[in-house]
């Protein structure tokens, strides 16, 4: 008897078989994929879940394939009745989500870790970067939709994408409940095609936006961030995922997480 596909495998074998077209925009929120580069999805985020789930549905909109002229700073509109069909909640409580995001949004920010170069022949820090989400987020009260105007420096993570992205269907995160749930699933999602993962474990806790606590206590990443999200991935998506950590004597260096 075969073996019967995983709600994942199914949803990745259909966009092959149906030759996904990222331009067509048109189609309901969670048919459409979230594409970022591998960059962005291995930063830290720095989102509440309201506001992660408005800024993956308003990046859902753009053509990540069409590089923008000079200039282009594109404006994204995501509507309270869109957001509640998407993310399954109801029209009151997307009201309120969405209205908090447009209020909080423009203070996030990503950080970004970039090797730096040698100084006297010895290795330095790496440079860290942080760069906002949005140049402005506008609510409409009474009509229920917000505006994100994308800030220009991170387009190039965002359009014109043609290697080194990470795209996954929105639909496969409308149901997850937590941060670190959604970003275990792009973290994996950056190696869909290998089927396995490894990250330093000073990576993986960037990534999700560890404190400076939790990253000097791999007990607490274990407890609140890992085993809580491969549970609600397997629960509500369908995958598979066995994990362990690799030590270099008695410290842990790094994740591996092998993934269906």
């Amino acid at each position: 008897m075969a073996k019967s596909k995983s709600p994942k495998e199914v949803a990745v074998a259909a966009r092959k078989l149906a030759g996904y077209d990222v331009a067509n925009l048109e189609r309901p929120a969670g048919d459409r994929y979230v594409n970022m580069s591998t960059a962005l999805t291995r930063a830290g985020h720095g989102l509440t879940l309201a506001e992660k789930r408005l800024v993956a549905m308003a990046a859902s909109k753009l053509d990540s394939r069409q590089p923008l002229s000079a200039g282009e700073v594109p404006r994204t509109r995501i509507t309270a009745l869109e957001y509640a069909k998407a993310f399954q909640v109801d029209p009151n409580t997307a009201y309120e989500q969405l209205q908090d995001g447009a209020k909080h949004l423009f203070d996030r920010y990503i950080t970004f870790y970039e090797p730096a170069h040698k100084r006297g022949g010895k290795p330095i820090e790496p440079t860290k970067k942080q760069m906002r989400w949005v140049g402005q987020a506008d609510y409409q009260k009474g009509e229920g939709w917000v505006e994100l105007h994308w800030w220009p420096s991170l387009l190039p993570h965002l359009v014109g994408l043609n290697e080194q992205f990470t795209s996954y269907q929105l639909r496969h995160a409308s149901a997850l409940r937590s941060n670190y749930s959604w970003k275990l699933l792009e973290l994996l999602s950056c190696f869909e095609s290998t089927g396995w993962a490894e990250y330093s474990i000073e990576d993986f806790a960037v990534s999700m936006d560890a404190t400076e606590k939790q990253i000097n206590d791999f007990a607490a990443i274990r407890r609140k961030m890992i085993e809580p999200a491969i549970r609600e991935l397997t629960e509500k998506d369908g995958w598979l995922i066995q994990w362990q950590a690799i030590k270099a004597g008695r410290k842990v260096k790094t994740l591996r997480f092998d993934f269906v």
